[in-house]
Order: structure tokens, then C-alpha cells, then sequence
């Protein structure tokens, strides 16, 4: 089993020297390039604007000031950020698994869960732990933030009184400094990628609720006085407005696809909820139990609402029931080789010993089998997929070319007309584009601009109309292919300068 993980930890970092791009990767690149310019004022990282944005992160902010201290080109940070956040995410999910069970094989096999029980369907989304999702977004802030989640969960539980503690039962929780600190680890998650801070926030609640013994009052103290420190810091963060988020509308519609194909998607995961069910026959106060049932909650309740963006909350699901695989089976191993064994906390009138079959360890070794299969594919972010048999290679989605291509003639700052998928990648080189390539709820003419971007493309806009969108947004250069639209290649305001992959053109405005 260490095996398999020391494999697939080599994996990703084979991953992390490619860096594969295939998503959310431009607006964290272009985040931190603003900051290396400019740390204090970055402005908005995608188009010309003095506004401020949620990208602008604790995170990003190291990354930016790294970048700007060392020189180095903005995707060796991130390559450098993503080594950060496995290492933290690793170690991370050794402390947090390590409060519930002392087992040797629990750690390895809980990241095996967390990586391969999911699904037939691949699934890919930031914020996600499958090992075909995490390879294209273990660079981002979500990663960082869902890595320093585990090691917060960890703390707290080490904060309170019980079997998991640092003190035992009856005795007096960590100290003020202690709770402190966890309410400040809180705000940078939080702050660095809210929707993971809301699942990190739904896990400390567990914790909470499913400690043993109950808090006493000095804990309840300690954990408001942490609180309190941690919405502090929400509140004068000072790149954005963090309470302004809420309420918003605008990520609804791109979230949607959360609720389609859920069982293709997530039905291995069931194997776990079947451990979270002994686990709550055991214990009614089981803080794996009351995580998952917190996220199971609020996903339904977005899918009842059409609040689609509540679907992120979806690993505050799927995280304690993988975990509770990992440990069921490791706990029932443990004893059958007679090491010894954290011993559960038990309500009154509750089983004497958990009974786990051989079946459930042999299903769990199936649908890991299973799970790894489906995300065979990224193998092809570091082997040539020519190499790889036809069956992985089918499984493989190519990356995105980038648009390297254009920094030989286009210098930071200028402004680029392009259309919304060139705009996500475009600004990670350091230009602007006339409309943001992803939602931005802090631009007060975000819906403005995508309407020009769709007019000077649209078949049948005069040419005077587009050179008017191009002035008024100080477009100095187009990223076009010739089926798209827009001024024709012989116009005279126009200069042809570089050719790019499938079949784009840059052209420069002139006159």
C-alpha cells in the first residue's frame, strides 16, 4: 500500500514539472503576475480596471511577492506553489487521520481513497481531490486552501479535550494562543479560496459537535475569541471585500454542472458512506458522520434552490466518507494483526467492538481498482500518450497550447480584443482583455464588456462600430481566427504580425 502511494505521489510530481493547463490556470497566473508588478495596487488581473478582485489571496499574495523577489517567470512559481501545496496536503491528511486512528495503513490508505474513490466518470473541478483533478489543479489556491483545511481540522481536534487530544478528557482545552492561531488559520483559508473555506469551516463544525467529552466553557470561550479573530481578519483584508460575496448571483450558471451525472461521478463513494453508517451505529456524534451530513445537507439544498454555486460544498461530503473507508478497514487490519488500537469513544448502550467484514475491505480494494482505472488517463500528462496502451490513452484530455506565441510582440499591459476562451489564458502573459475570460463580480461593466466582445465578433457589425469598441477600450491588439469574426484580415487598421496554433492570427490595430 505505501507502494502505491509512493508512486502516485511520483506522479504528481511529474505532473508539477508539466504543469498541465486545462482550466482555471490563466487567472492564477495572470493574478500573480500582477502582484510581482505591482503588490500594494494589482488592479483587476484580467482587464484594464482599477478594481479589486477574491483572486488577490494570502496565497497569491506569497506567490506574488516570490515572484517579484526571485525574478522568476510566473509559471516556475506556481510550479514551486504546487510542491507547497502537495507537501501540505500530504501531511495535511497524515494529522488529520492520524486524531482518529494510531493504525499504520490508515494514512496511506486514506489518501488512496481521497484520491481514486469517486467514480467511473471522470470528474475535474478545483477544489476536488481525484488524482485526474488534483493533477490540473494541485497549482491553485483551492489546493492550498483544502490542504491547510486538513492541518486546521487536525489542530482543533488536538485543541480539545478527549481521546484525540493533546489533553485528556476532563481537563482543560489548549490555550488562548492555541485558539487564536486556529482563528487566524481559518481566515487565510477562507480568504485564500472561499468555497474550500466553506467546507474547511463545515469540518471544524463537525469537530466540534462530535467532540467527546462535550467542550467545556473555557473551550467555548477560546473557540468565539478565535472566531471573532478570524472574522476580524475577513474584514480587513485589505485586496477585496470579503462580505461582499455573499449574496451573489453570478456563479450560479457556470456551477450548474455540479448536479449533472452525480452517480457516474461519485458512486464509489458509496463504499464510504456504508463506513460512515457503522461508524455512526458506534458513536451518534461521530465528527465524520456530522461532516458529511453538513455537506450532504447544503448540496441537496442548492440542488432544491437552483443555487447551483452551493454545490461546491459537495467535498464536505465526499472527504469524511473517504476517509471513514480508509478507516474502517485499516482499524479492522489493525486488529487482526494485533497492533494496538486507538480505542473509539462510545455512546451508552452502543456495540462493544466494531465487527467489519472481509467483504467490505475486498469491495473497498475493487472500487479503488476501479476508481484508479478511470483516471488512468493521467498517466498522459506525463507520458507521451502514444506511448500509453489505447485504452489509457482514450482517457487522456490534451492541454491547452497556451498563448506564449504572442509575448514576443506583445508586451504587459496592452489590451487584447479576443473571445472568452483565449481571454482565459491570454492575461496569464501579462496582457489585458477587453472582457474577463471568467466571472468577476467586483467589474461593474463586466456585462458591457462581453456585449462589445460579442458585437465586434458578430457577423454584420459595421466597421465603424467595431473600430469604436477597439478605441474605446484602447485595444491595441486581436487574437482571431478567420472564421471568428470581426475586421477582415485586409483591413487597413489592421497588421498581420504572428500566426498561432489552430489557426489563430494576432493582428496589430493601426491607425
Amino acid at each position: 500500500m505505501q507502494s502505491a502511494v509512493l508512486l502516485v505521489l511520483v506522479l504528481m510530481l511529474a505532473v508539477v514539472v508539466r504543469l498541465p493547463w486545462i482550466g482555471d490556470l490563466g487567472i492564477h497566473a495572470a493574478t500573480t503576475e500582477r502582484l510581482r508588478h505591482s503588490l500594494f495596487d494589482p488592479g483587476n488581473p484580467l482587464v484594464a480596471e482599477d478594481t479589486p478582485s477574491p483572486y488577490y489571496s494570502p496565497w497569491t499574495v506569497l506567490l506574488g511577492s516570490f515572484a517579484k523577489v526571485t525574478g522568476l517567470s510566473v509559471f516556475v512559481v506556481l510550479r514551486i506553489g504546487a510542491l507547497i501545496s502537495l507537501v501540505l496536503l500530504v501531511t495535511g491528511v497524515r494529522q488529520f487521520v492520524r486524531t482518529f486512528s494510531a493504525r499504520r495503513a490508515a494514512v496511506p490508505l486514506a489518501l488512496l481513497c481521497l484520491l481514486f474513490l469517486w467514480g467511473t466518470q471522470l470528474f475535474e473541478w478545483s477544489g476536488f481531490l481525484g488524482l485526474g483533478s488534483l493533477a490540473l489543479t494541485v497549482s491553485y489556491p483551492s489546493t492550498f486552501a483544502l490542504a491547510l483545511s486538513f492541518h486546521f481540522w487536525a489542530l482543533l481536534r488536538k485543541a480539545l479535550p478527549g481521546p484525540a487530544g493533546s489533553a485528556p478528557a476532563g481537563s482543560e482545552p489548549a490555550g488562548p494562543r492555541t485558539f487564536a492561531g486556529l482563528g487566524l488559520l481559518w481566515a487565510v483559508i477562507l480568504l485564500s479560496h472561499q468555497f474550500s473555506g466553506v467546507v474547511a469551516s463545515f469540518g471544524a463544525l463537525a469537530v466540534v459537535l462530535g467532540a467527546r467529552p462535550w467542550p467545556v466553557r473555557s473551550a467555548w470561550v477560546r473557540l468565539g475569541t478565535g472566531l471573532v479573530l478570524g472574522v476580524a481578519v475577513l474584514a480587513v483584508w485589505p485586496y477585496y471585500d470579503f462580505f461582499a460575496l455573499f449574496g451573489t448571483q453570478d456563479l450560479d450558471d457556470i456551477h450548474r454542472p455540479l448536479y449533472r451525472d452525480v452517480l457516474p461521478r461519485f458512486w464509489l463513494v458509496l463504499v464510504g458512506v456504508a463506513a460512515l453508517v457503522l461508524r455512526w451505529r458506534r458513536d451518534r456524534r461521530d465528527p465524520l458522520v456530522i461532516f458529511f451530513l453538513l455537506g450532504a445537507l447544503v448540496f441537496t439544498a442548492g440542488w432544491l434552490t437552483g443555487h447551483y454555486s452551493w454545490g461546491r460544498v459537495l467535498p464536505a461530503a465526499l472527504i469524511p466518507a473517504q476517509l471513514a473507508a480508509a478507516l474502517e478497514v485499516a482499524e479492522w487490519g489493525g486488529r487482526r494483526a494485533g497492533a494496538p488500537a486507538m480505542r473509539p469513544v462510545m455512546r451508552p448502550g452502543a456495540p462493544s467492538a466494531m465487527r467489519p467484514a472481509t467483504r467490505f475491505a475486498a469491495v473497498l480494494a475493487a472500487a479503488l481498482l476501479v476508481g484508479a482505472w478511470a483516471q488512468a488517463g493521467t498517466l498522459g500528462y506525463v507520458i507521451r500518450p502514444g506511448l500509453l496502451p489505447a485504452a489509457v490513452a482514450d482517457k487522456y484530455r490534451k492541454p491547452w497550447d497556451g498563448y506564449h506565441w504572442i509575448t514576443p510582440w506583445v508586451p504587459y499591459g496592452d489590451v487584447v480584443m479576443a473571445k472568452t476562451f483565449p481571454a482565459r489564458q491570454i492575461p496569464a502573459y501579462g496582457p489585458y482583455t477587453v472582457a474577463p475570460g471568467y466571472p468577476d463580480v467586483f467589474l461593474p461593466d463586466q456585462q458591457q464588456r462581453l456585449a462589445a466582445v460579442e458585437r465586434y465578433f458578430a457577423a454584420g457589425t459595421p466597421r465603424d462600430e467595431r473600430l469604436s469598441i477597439l478605441h474605446r477600450y484602447g485595444v491595441r491588439w486581436i487574437v482571431q481566427r478567420p472564421r471568428d469574426g470581426g475586421l477582415p484580415a485586409a483591413d487597413p487598421g489592421l497588421r498581420r504580425v504572428a500566426s498561432g496554433p489552430n489557426g489563430q492570427i494576432l493582428y496589430e490595430v493601426v491607425g
